[in-house]
């Protein structure tokens, strides 16, 4: 059995058991995305060839989901970041698709969580200023069908910023 096949019917069966070697390439992919194929190979101690198997595997088992550029917000002219607190009338399962069908066409969501609690969903925000987000507020986030509340926060100041998840090299 080939390490895709294997990765592949570990997913199926629940959480992945990953090797040494996997969790390092996994670590050092999170870190820097753009590293090369023989670079990363190096620093997990294998050749080339096994190592981009590795990462082809762990992309079709999907532990690796994409890659991506981080872009400065600001660089581009989004000025503040908003996380709002949304509440809606109904929590009915067609209402809860409902509306995440809609906060899919909103380019200034970045992230949606449906939650537990005071309300049903927590959005992230960008915005080029605070006239921005009122505009987007008012004329779309409110104004949607099924939203009862919304509790906006801007943020001040990220004091962390940390992509991805820990992962356990040992």
């Amino acid at each position: 059995m080939n390490i895709i096949s294997l990765l592949l019917k570990v997913v199926l069966m629940g959480k992945i058991k990953l090797d040494k070697i996997d969790r390092k390439i996994l670590a050092d992919l999170q870190e820097d995305g753009r590293m090369t194929n023989v670079q990363l190979a190096e620093r997990a101690g294998i050749s080339a060839p096994p190592c981009l198997r590795r990462v082809r595997a762990l992309e079709e088992a999907n532990v690796i989901l994409g890659y991506h550029a981080e872009i400065n917000p600001n660089a581009l002219g989004y000025s503040i970041t908003i996380f709002a607190q949304v509440g809606l009338d109904n929590q009915g399962d067609k209402d809860l698709k409902e509306f995440e069908k809609l906060i899919h066409s909103w380019d200034l969501v970045r992230e949606c969580y449906m939650v537990a609690g005071d309300s049903d969903f927590l959005l992230k925000i960008v915005a080029e200023d605070w006239d921005d987000y009122q505009d987007f507020l008012t004329n779309q986030l409110t104004s949607a069908p099924n939203v009862k509340h919304v509790k906006s926060s801007m943020g001040v100041k990220m004091s962390k910023y940390t992509p991805g998840i820990p992962v356990e090299l040992s």
